[in-house]
């Protein structure tokens, strides 16, 4: 390739393009400062252009008119591309991410089974008939398109949280734009060559490398955007549903979690250690849905922490390609220093450090690595237990009865996951029924289904990914009243003519 075909990484109305500024960004893998690349910084402009081919694509109906069997067949037709191209895609997600090979080859386990899972759905909710209570009438609701859907995307899981929102949006017949966290873009150009070479029309399938500031933000504000579906930050969440409010457009939003993590003194001690290990440490913390919100039965508590942390300190931290690592790097410098003031505060706060916070030895001093951290003895109330720290930090609070369990892990503005640990099953079955989160994990941490719903409550967000809803949330219902006798009325006079 050339330099200039190296810097043509938006995907715009079925062609590969540079940013019309000319502006580029190079890719660093954060685990030891190496180029991964150079893509196409995108403002703007381009995203103008991608919205523009998107409305053209769907106002055309050409994505939307091909019969939802054959849209179906194009979704999965894609799981196995990614299948065949699978270690390429992994490879790709390691480099930008940090995060070890072996995980982004789950990653795209995943990501198949997400493009299968809405590929076989596509055709089974065509729509009902309503029963009308007249003969003469036909009633029936039919599912369509919602049209130009926006998609932000985080940084911690690139390809995944997109396949979430692109499966769906496929599979229900819309156009879309892809807007990648700038600092991930390439998984987000792999699959757009996958598309292509699938033959999927042009303009239905576009992609901006870019920030949000500028890249982003046209995607929530611009009136030819039907839907806008974000997953990252609370913050930036409720920018983007103040801004999308504007022009009244669908909105699906994913903001991440404090997740509490309840464990009883008669659960199974060293699974639910080692549990606690992989809910807060696995990815490095930097899971949306991760366990970092350790509330433990009193009794067990020293014991427990003291076995944690034995087992937190053997952690190994490595690159994406080291066989011996067991965790890999933050993204950035900027967000270490984020997780190591979000941790300091803790401490100030009166939190008491148990290990980590540092940023591993030697042989890390060229990545972003922040060693598995554990602050004891937090209250509620404190910076660490409200806030979401999205890093390897696990805090650590007690309880002495099942109702303080529930109040104290029900006592955040979030609502996404939890866990509750117990050998009693009346004890876990009550305790899940009590938490309000969107996913309740009883004697597990981190598994889930392409088939069941993900999403949260409270300031989680709003909306649902996956299972039946995930696909609901690119579609229209439409009510359709057809009376087959027409007559008229007689509810106003008729004058004489």
């Amino acid at each position: 390739m050339s330099t200039a075909e190296q810097v043509s990484t938006l995907f715009i109305d079925g062609k590969w393009v540079p940013a019309q500024s000319g502006e580029t960004r190079t890719i660093h893998c954060p685990a030891d400062g190496s180029e991964v690349g150079v893509v196409s910084e995108a403002g703007e402009a381009d995203t103008l252009a991608a919205i523009a081919a998107a409305r053209k694509a769907f106002d055309s109906h050409v994505w939307a008119d091909t019969p939802a069997a054959e849209r179906g067949a194009f979704v999965l037709a894609v799981a196995d591309a990614i299948e065949a191209r699978k270690d390429e895609f992994a490879r790709a997600e390691a480099l930008d991410t940090g995060k070890r090979f072996v995980e982004a080859q789950i990653d795209m386990d995943d990501i198949i089974g997400c493009y299968r899972h809405f590929g076989k759905l596509a055709d089974v909710e065509a729509g009902r008939l309503v029963d009308a209570g007249d003969p003469t009438v036909i009633s029936r609701v039919v599912y369509e398109p919602v049209g130009v859907c926006g998609m932000i995307t985080p940084w911690n899981y690139p390809l995944l949280q997109a396949a979430w929102k692109m499966a769906p949006a496929l599979a229900a017949g819309n156009s879309f734009i892809l807007k990648p966290a700038e600092l991930t873009p390439h998984t987000g150009m792999l699959i757009m060559d996958v598309y292509d070479s699938l033959g999927l029309p042009a303009g239905v399938a576009n992609l901006i490398t870019g920030p949000g500031a500028t890249a982003g933000a046209p995607l929530s504000s611009h009136p030819d955007v039907d839907m806008v579906s974000f997953t990252g930050g609370v913050v930036t969440g409720r920018k983007i549903a103040a801004t999308a409010a504007e022009t009244v457009k669908k909105v699906a939003l994913e903001l991440g979690g404090k997740n509490p993590n309840v464990v009883f003194a008669d659960a199974d001690f060293d699974a639910a250690v080692d549990n606690a290990l992989n809910a807060g440490f696995v990815d490095s913390g930097l899971v949306c849905s991760a366990g970092t919100r350790l509330i433990i039965e009193e009794s067990i508590k020293e014991k427990f922490v003291t076995e944690l942390v034995r087992r937190a300190e053997n952690i190994r931290m490595g690159g994406p390609f080291e066989e011996a690592a067991e965790t890999g790097p933050l993204i950035s410098a900027e967000h270490r220093q984020k997780v190591y003031d979000y941790t300091q505060r803790g401490i100030e706060e009166g939190a008491t450090l148990r290990t980590g916070h540092h940023f591993g030895g030697e042989e890390h001093r060229n990545g972003y690595f922040y060693a598995p951290t554990v602050l004891d003895d937090v209250k509620r109330g404190m910076y660490v237990v409200k806030e979401e720290g999205f890093g390897p930090v696990i805090t650590v609070e007690t309880f002495t009865t099942e109702a303080e369990a529930i109040e104290t892990a029900n006592d955040t503005i979030y609502g996404l996951a939890g866990a509750v640990w117990t050998s009693d099953s009346g004890t876990a079955h009550r305790v899940s029924s009590r938490l309000r989160h969107g996913t309740i994990w009883i004697n597990d941490y981190h598994p889930y289904l392409p088939q069941a719903e993900w999403g949260g409550f409270k300031q989680s967000g709003v909306g649902r990914e996956l299972g039946h809803m995930g696909l609901d949330e690119y579609r229209e219902a439409k009510h359709i009243y057809e009376n087959t006798e027409p007559a008229v009325t007689g509810w106003f006079s008729m004058p004489e003519k």
